[in-house]
């Protein structure tokens, strides 16, 4: 088995895979960290990322259409004999069929990294790498205060930055469920911050903590508390001020994650309890948050889940002109499950 702990991910990633499972499956409901790990293993794998024959990226539907396509790929020699690698994207069609020709035959000299979503464990996906000698499993769930912290420490040290210990508490309570997202806004603090040398909580509050975030906390709390006529109202607004869609579908994802990680946390606590564990939750949401946990259960928020990740591809890969429905579909489709759970 090489299924991959959750503790022992940080160390395997420095060190690096062993050259003896070149496939190398990322999975999980944080997308933001299955993207930022492939992209971390598939390109550091290479001597130039940006050589199209040394790192092929392959679209995962693209895959399931012709599933010897894999097999072919790394098959393939290098020109000049250099290490390749094979970066596989997501997608919501199987290619189970085409990994399992992959780890029937010789491997060398090439790493595969495939992006998939939040696999159950009998996915056979998920079961095929986890039982091969020849590949890894790694889970990438969101973010808890240790590793947000460290996050923080790694991102803002190597642009040569310090944070004071009430600015970091602050920044990690306004960063989670999604990597990507807390990337983004850690390295728009370190651009706000260059050059001064250290972060205070002064600049956390003016880059952080902005009006955008609690607008977005609103249309959020809309979709999950089933207020469906809001939710369009919001939606309509923040498309008129140009925001992008993938903007509130990452606020939506994260929140949800948020719930699921309470919820399963906490267990049969009452709600009230609950949110006592909610790391930032500001004293006007108190109500809300209540209400959205006692009315989403852990597997209604895991096709929450699904829902905003399958929304965001969509926005990824459709025209930028149909995004914003994307995404109003997906938060309409919370907010109708949210009203009948009432």
């Amino acid at each position: 088995m090489t299924a991959v702990k959750a503790g022992e991910i940080e160390g395997l990633l420095r060190r690096g895979p062993d050259p003896r499972t070149p496939v190398i499956l990322l999975f999980g409901p944080d997308t933001g960290l299955v993207a930022e790990r492939a992209k971390q293993l598939a390109e550091g794998f290479v001597t130039d990322p940006g050589d199209p024959f040394a790192l092929v990226r392959i679209d995962g539907d693209a895959l399931a259409g012709d599933p010897g396509r894999l097999v072919d790929e790394a098959g393939t020699v290098g020109l000049f004999g250099d290490k390749r690698a094979i970066w596989v994207r997501p997608t919501s069609r199987p290619i189970a069929p085409a990994v399992e020709a992959l780890l029937k035959g010789e491997i060398q000299g090439t790493r595969i990294v495939i992006e998939a979503g939040d696999l159950a464990k009998a996915a056979p996906l998920r079961t095929l790498c986890e039982k091969s000698a020849k590949a890894l499993a790694i889970p990438c769930y969101a973010d808890d205060a240790r590793a947000i912290a460290d996050l923080i420490d790694r991102t803002l040290e190597g642009r040569g930055l310090r944070i004071d210990r009430d600015a970091r508490t602050l920044l990690a309570e306004s960063l989670g469920g999604d990597r990507r997202a807390s990337l983004a806004e850690i390295e728009k603090l370190a651009l706000y911050a260059a050059g001064k040398g250290s972060v205070g909580l002064d600049d956390v509050e003016a880059v952080v903590s902005d009006v955008a975030g609690s607008q977005l906390n609103t249309l959020i709390d809309a979709a999950f508390v089933g207020q469906g006529d809001v939710v369009e109202r919001d939606v309509r607004r923040f498309r008129h001020e140009g925001l992008d869609p993938s903007a509130m579908l990452g606020s939506g994802l994260r929140h949800a994650l948020q719930l699921l990680a309470v919820r399963i946390e906490e267990g049969d606590k009452a709600p009230s309890l609950m949110v006592a564990s909610w790391r930032g939750l500001h004293f006007k949401r108190k109500g809300s948050i209540e209400t959205q946990l006692a009315r989403w259960s852990p597997n209604a928020l895991r096709q929450a889940v699904q829902i905003l990740q399958e929304a965001i591809l969509a926005c990824r890969r459709s025209d930028p002109g149909l995004a914003h429905a994307h995404a109003s579909s997906a938060l309409l489709r919370i907010a109708t499950q949210a009203a009948r759970r009432r």
